[in-house]
Formats: C-alpha cells, structure tokens, sequence
C-alpha cells in the first residue's frame, strides 16, 4: 500500500495545483549525474520530445494496482510537456500472471511486480527547443511553487565526469547459441501442431560491473553512445533499471471526444550494415520479407483485439503498417494502432487491457506466454513496461526491451552491481532456429558494447 517516502519535501495527495519555472536548457542526462546513487532517483529520456528528471517522490506503492488514488481527481489538460507531473510507474513482465491467473506464476523474488512512485517535483527538457522548465504539483499554490523550486536547485548540484574505463568486470552468456536454437526449434513444432501462431523467446547475458562502476555509468554511455526513444533509469532500492527500448508500448492523450490510445508494435528485425549501400539494401530486404510482415501483422491484429476491449467501437485503426524505422544496432518493422477509449475507460484501464505487450509475448497470447515460460526464467522487468501517468489522464509506456536489470550485491566481495540483459525475436512456422539466434545477438549489441569496449564519444 502506498506510503510515505522518506526524503523531503513531503507533498500530500491530491496534485491539484501547479507551478511552472522556465530556466536554461541542461543535458538531463548530465544532470541525473548528481544523484546517480540516490533511491528514487529517475530519468526518462525522448529522442524527439521530452525529457524528465525526477526526484524524490512523496509515495511509494508496490504490488498495488490503485494508480487513481495516487493521482487523486483528474485535473483538465494543461498547456507544457506531455507530462507535468504525476506517477511513475514499473510493470514487470509477470504483472501479467496477476491481471490472468491462468498465465505461468513463478516470480524471481527481486522485482515486484509493480512499483508505482508519485512525484510532486520534476525537470522537464526539450532539445530541439532548448526549452527546460520546472515543475511542481501540490494540494495548494504554496506547496506546488515550494516543489518547483526544489526541482530548480537539482540543476546546481555537482555532474561527475562521465567514464571512460570499461563497466563490466564479466559478461557471461546464460543460454548457447545451440541449447536457444533448440528452443526456437521446439517452438515451431508446438507451432506447426497448431497450438500457437507466434511466440517470443529470449535469451541473458549475465554478468558484474567492475566495483567501481554504477548503474547509471552505463546508462550515461548508451545515451551517449546510440540513444533510443524510450531511454531511461530508475534506482530502486538495492535495485536498478537501464533501458535503451526503442519500443512505445501505450501512449494515451486527451484528444477529440475524449481519451486517444495509441500502441507501435514492433516486429521484424535486420541488423543494420557495415556500409550504407548494404545497410539500405538490409532495410530494403526486412520491407520486402511476407515473412517479418505477417509477424508484425500478427501482432498488430492481437494488439487491435486488446484495445478493442477499452474503446469505442469502430474507432481501432492501422494509420501505419509494417514501416521500416532504423536504429544504432538494427532495423525494424513498425505498426501503429490507435483507437479512442469509451468514455467509462482510463489510460489506466487500456494500460491493464493490453499488458503485457502482444509484441514480446505472442499469439494467442496466454498460450505463448505459457510456451516462454517452458524456456526462460521469470522475466521480471524485461519486457514489462516503464511508464509516466499524468494528473490529466495521459500515459506513456515502452516496452523494456534493450534493457539490463541490476541487483546491488552488497555481501559480495568487493561488493558491487549484477546484471542481466536479455535479447529475443518473435518465433514463428518458418522461422530459421539459426537466424533467430543471430538476431538476439545483434539486439543486444550496443549493450554488450557499452559494457565490454571503453567510451568512444566526448563526455556526456
């Protein structure tokens, strides 16, 4: 049940007033740096939006679903960025074993399976814009104006230097390249007997950050090196989460005749080139492939049924198909469903409705999330969902895909940071147990490089 954080300043529920303080642009990146060892502390990065620094929220849940009474009353939707404060929030994968009882139970005993912390202060930044503002939210004007000049003074605490060194003192892969095409090869005889179209399998590599080294030192170097759309870190407490997803899960916004849910599924996968006559050639290839298309179609279909089951009839649609979008390590096939939500329904609910994502489970999706717990262990946070959820009713989730889970060992000796990053690719009937291999490996390259290679990149 929610309760009190233990950091001031403390700001009581409901966020009914706002403050807004415009200030000089800064790298949020940069300054999340100052509080890189602080419980709480998170950072929410958009590679064509904006960004958020958070701090010290004044309530903590876990495990519980009331995302409304953290909130308090829906406020009216107010001019600023997307998100001008409210709640974030930590799905981990097997949320999903709560919201359908029938789905595999088992757990990893670290992550929750949902953490949801509500923050009253907040810097919001746009780098296009080089706009940065701060933000504060209270039960009063008194107390939102104290919030946003808490969130001012973060931009006044000392950045450490980025590293140069390498993070990991070990990276270890926990499933061969012959025992997973094994798997993937069980998968398309489970689904050549019809008891499922599509399912998603992945793989780890485990390993410690060298004792010396923190999370965040490898969350500076991904978003310096090949940042995503849905970069981001949370710390919690003994625990940490790195992600570089490129992967919306749900965005929901106030529009036209009420709330407008949006999903961009991703599924189809090439790496990208040496050169870039080869590289457009590869991108080119994924386009063309009826294969990679009809996985994405796949899912699409799933995540249209789920939000059918929020919104008003006849207003799920497909505005993009299968679009080829290019990233650091890979190119992908992206879709793009959308729909209104019925009046009766939050993003909340659509959120609960769709979760988790059809693209990193399968089709059907509880037989498929049956068929991957045949094969891995719980997931935990991997692809589950971080996400913000704002006092106007919008949201914002990716999908933790590209994203390390880290586990503070303090009995260890030296003590320090474990890790694991998993990788996978939807399997299907003509699926190739090699390639799918080859495709988790290219997935997690930029991770495995920002871990094992030093900086390349000037100081973020």
């Amino acid at each position: 049940m929610p309760h009190a954080a233990p950091h001031p300043p403390s700001i009581a529920d409901p966020l009914a007033c706002l403050a807004v303080r415009a200030t000089a642009w800064a790298d949020p990146v940069a300054v999340g740096a100052a509080f890189a060892d602080e419980t709480y502390g998170c950072v929410l990065l958009s590679a064509e939006g904006w960004s958020y620094v958070l701090r010290r929220p004044d309530a903590v849940s876990e495990d519980s679903l009331d995302l409304a009474g953290l909130l308090g009353p829906p406020q009216p939707p107010t001019d600023g960025p997307p998100f001008l404060g409210g709640v974030v929030g930590l799905a981990g994968y097997e949320l999903g074993a709560v919201l359908e009882p029938t789905t595999p139970q088992a757990r990893d005993g670290v992550w929750p399976d949902l953490t949801l912390l509500r923050y009253p202060a907040l810097l919001a930044f746009h780098a296009d814009r080089r706009r940065a503002l701060a933000i504060g939210r209270g039960p009063d004007p008194r107390a939102a104006a104290a919030a946003a000049d808490f969130a001012l003074s973060w931009l006044d605490a000392p950045r450490p230097p980025s590293r140069r060194d390498v993070l990991a003192a070990s990276v270890e892969l926990s499933v061969t390249d012959d025992a997973h095409a094994a798997a993937v090869a069980q998968t398309v005889a489970r689904i050549a007997a019809g008891e499922i179209f599509q399912a998603n399998l992945a793989r780890a590599w485990r390993g410690r950050l060298e004792a010396d080294v923190t999370p965040y030192d490898l969350f500076r170097r991904l978003a310096a090196s090949s940042a995503a759309g849905y970069a981001a870190w949370l710390r919690l407490p003994g625990r940490a989460l790195v992600s570089n997803s490129p992967e919306r899960f749900l965005s929901v916004r106030p529009g036209e005749g009420g709330l407008w849910a949006e999903t961009w599924p991703i599924k189809g996968t090439r790496p990208r080139g040496a050169d870039p006559a080869s590289d457009a050639a590869l991108a080119a290839e994924l386009a063309a492939s009826d294969k990679d298309r009809a996985e994405n179609l796949m899912i699409v279909d799933l995540m249209r049924n789920d939000l059918a089951r929020v919104s008003e009839p006849g207003t799920v649609s497909v505005p993009a198909f299968a679009a080829v979008r290019s990233y650091a390590n890979v190119h992908h096939l992206v879709s793009t469903v959308r729909a209104r939500l019925a009046p009766d329904k939050s993003a909340w609910d659509a959120f609960l409705a769709a979760f988790p994502p059809g693209s990193v489970t399968g089709a059907p999706k509880l037989q498929a999330m049956r068929v991957i717990a045949d094969h891995e262990a719980p997931r935990g946070p991997y692809c589950g969902s971080l996400f913000w959820a704002g006092v106007d009713g919008a949201l914002e989730a990716s999908v933790l895909i590209r994203t390390v889970a880290l586990v503070e060992e303090l009995t260890e000796n030296p003590a320090g940071w474990a890790f694991e990053a998993r990788a996978g690719g939807g399997v299907v009937a003509d699926s190739d147990p090699v390639a799918e291999t080859d495709e988790t490996t290219a997935k997690i390259g930029a991770i495995l490089k920002a871990l094992t290679e030093p900086a390349a990149d000037a100081p973020r």
